[in-house]
This record gives structure tokens, C-alpha cells and sequence, in this order.
């Protein structure tokens, strides 16, 4: 049966609104498991995104924020705790995402028919001038540098960067580190290069870089981060919390303690001191990850209380689930059915899967 305009239309409507459009996840900054305040480099803040390097005599934090303009909620802020204002040759303060390689795969960077993308975001800082923006293969080895310019202080501006597509240089296109995006608040001569052409030389930014840390309290805030195919920037693709949620589940999840108890898996005690749990996710990983704790977790037993975990002693699994070899000092009994959770009342007390970029 053919399609009427309406039922066309209708299509239409929902493709554009359950598409991936923007390849960034997270890009309005909503979707914060973590719930931290970050000080030190390799660390994630919102989910998908990551302080990269903190080379600097001084000190930032990094945070979600409510501080957003029209249209947003949130937005990851950067905070100057002790400022330097005499920035070194190798001082670098920047924060990034690496999109999957799946999600660029359609972009064909590395041939000839590589696509023209194009990145817009809002941003507010309290220091004006010229900021660097970096994009990267996942050997660093293809970065392209652009900038953009802050005009007014402590106002928003929306910023919009169109790059052509790298035609050489080896990119992924499968579960790996496809595309890398790094935005820079402070970058020294020895990460400086040229701006707008790709290149083999790992550069963060230009010559022209504003310093953020010259003076204690200076802020940096971001947020409605979105890149996409094409040259032109259109407006912000908003997709459901629950799917952006998901998005991000794929390479981080966690369960807390703060509304109650929380449980990561079932399964039965195997001695007084270990139980086999099995864990599956709400979503498919990326990858198999690494399950860790903190704060108070617990082996439950059927026959007893809940008793504190000691440690993980292995680990079995895919991307969609596995199973656990959990250890406590003692207290649960051989065949018992076993729950493995948090201890209800704290954000602190928590497990979590991590299989990040």
C-alpha cells in the first residue's frame, strides 16, 4: 500500500527525532552516573565525556552545572581553584569524547569520499579570546586543529565548526576510538600548531589560545555539543533521557546506594566465603568490562543478613553479561541464594561496569 503525504511525514518526524543525527552522546551534558567533582586528568565527569591532560601548575575542577541557556538544563562547568597565569611550553588543560567507531564509519575518513562534518556547541567563559578545538584519529597520529572565539564574557554564544573529512591516515570503524574530539581552556608552545588543515603532528591548538587559569575563579562552561554529517549545523537533536541514558550505558553503568538498596545480580553462595553471581546489563557494552565497587556492598544470603563484600576474586563474561565470583570474610552458607547490591543510603556505596574509550 502506497504511503500518504501525512504517513510520510509522519515517518519523517520520528526519524529525525529517534536518529543519531549527532554523534556526540551526552552532548547537553544531562546523563551524570558518576555524580563527581573531577580535579585530576584521565577521569570522566558527565558520562562519555573526560578530562584529558591537567599539565599545569595550576588547579581546575570539573562538574555537571544547572548554568544553560535557552533550550538546556545542564552543562559541565570548569572552575580555576589556583591559577597560572604563566602558562609553560608544556602546559595543556583540555577535556574530550571519542565517538565508536561504529558511529563514524559512514563518514569514510582515510579515502577519498571522506564526508565534511560539523561541530556546534554552546560556551561561556569568563575569559574572552581564542580557543582551540582538536579532532584525532585513535592513533593521534591524523589531528586536525580549529578554533573558535569568545566574544563577550560570562555570556553564552553558540559556536559552529565545519571540517572536511581526513582523506588519509588509518581510522577505526568498529568498537574503537573512531573519532576524538578535545576542547582546550589552556595550551602551551608545545601543543601549538597551525589551524585548519589535517596533519600528522599531535597539536591541541594554536598560538592564539586564551589562558583560563590566569586568574583564580575564572569559569568555563559548555554544553549542546552536537557534530554531524554535512556543512551545515542544525539544531540540537534532542533524544529521549531514557535513550541518551542508554547511549551511555553502553560504556559505563552503575547502581548506588542513594535511594535504597540496589542490585547489580543474583546467584547462589558457593562456600561461607564466596558466591557466583550473574550480572546482565541493561544494555550491550561496547566491549567486556570491568566491574568494580566502592563504599559498602553486600553478599546477601537467604539463610542470613547481608554481609559486606570483601573483594571480587573473578570475573566471567561478554558485553552483555557475565558472572561474578564475589568474596566475603564469612557468614553465608554453601547453596544459599545469593543478591549482590549496594548498601542502601549513600551515592558513595556503589558497583559499577566500565568499558570506556
Amino acid at each position: 500500500m502506497a504511503l500518504t503525504q501525512v504517513d510520510q511525514g509522519l515517518l519523517s518526524s520520528t526519524a529525525q527525532y529517534t536518529g543519531f543525527k549527532n554523534r556526540i552522546i551526552n552532548g547537553a551534558q544531562v546523563i551524570n552516573q558518576r555524580n563527581a567533582t573531577v580535579t585530576t586528568a584521565s577521569t570522566f565527569v558527565t558520562d562519555r565525556w573526560q578530562v584529558d591532560n591537567l599539565t599545569t601548575s595550576g588547579a581546575v575542577s570539573f562538574a555537571q552545572n544547572s548554568t544553560a541557556p535557552a533550550g538546556f538544563t545542564n552543562s559541565l562547568k570548569i572552575t580555576v581553584t589556583t591559577a597560572d597565569a604563566a602558562v609553560a611550553s608544556s602546559d595543556l588543560v583540555e577535556f574530550r569524547q571519542w565517538i565508536e567507531g561504529y558511529n563514524t564509519a559512514d563518514f569514510n575518513f582515510g579515502s577519498a569520499s571522506a564526508g565534511t562534518f560539523t561541530i556546534s556547541f554552546w560556551v561561556n567563559s569568563s575569559v574572552t579570546g581564542t580557543y582551540g578545538v582538536s579532532f584525532r584519529n585513535s592513533a593521534s597520529d591524523r589531528v586536525y586543529v580549529a578554533t573558535y572565539t569568545v566574544n563577550a564574557s560570562n555570556t553564552w554564544e553558540q559556536k559552529t565548526i565545519t571540517v572536511a573529512g581526513d582523506t588519509s591516515g588509518t581510522w577505526l570503524t568498529d568498537n574503537g576510538r573512531g573519532l576524538g574530539i578535545a576542547f582546550c581552556v589552556m595550551g602551551g608552545s608545545a601543543v601549538q600548531g597551525t589551524a585548519g588543515s589535517w596533519g600528522s603532528t599531535n597539536n591541541r591548538t594554536t598560538s592564539a589560545q586564551a589562558n583560563l587559569l590566569a586568574t583564580i575563579n575564572n569559569t568555563f562552561y559548555i554544553t549542546g555539543v552536537q557534530l554531524e554529517k554535512g556543512s551545515t549545523a542544525t539544531s540540537f537533536d534532542y533524544r529521549p533521557y531514557t535513550t541518551e541514558l542508554q547511549l551511555c550505558q553502553r560504556y559505563f553503568y552503575k547502581v548506588t546506594g542513594q535511594n535504597g538498596y540496589s542490585t547489580l545480580g543474583s546467584g547462589q553462595a558457593m562456600s561461607t566465603t564466596q558466591g557466583r553471581v550473574a550480572v546482565t546489563y541493561p544494555v550491550t557494552m561496547r566491549a567486556t568490562p570491568t566491574i568494580t565497587y566502592g563504599g559498602t556492598v553486600l553478599l546477601t544470603d537467604s539463610g542470613a543478613n547481608g554481609i559486606t563484600v570483601t573483594s571480587i576474586l573473578a570475573q566471567y563474561g561478554t558485553e552483555t553479561g557475565g558472572m561474578l565470583a564475589v568474596g566475603v570474610a564469612s557468614g553465608i552458607s554453601a547453596g544459599n541464594a545469593t543478591l549482590f547490591m549496594t548498601q542502601s543510603g549513600s551515592i558513595s556505596n556503589f558497583i559499577q561496569a566500565s568499558i570506556e574509550l
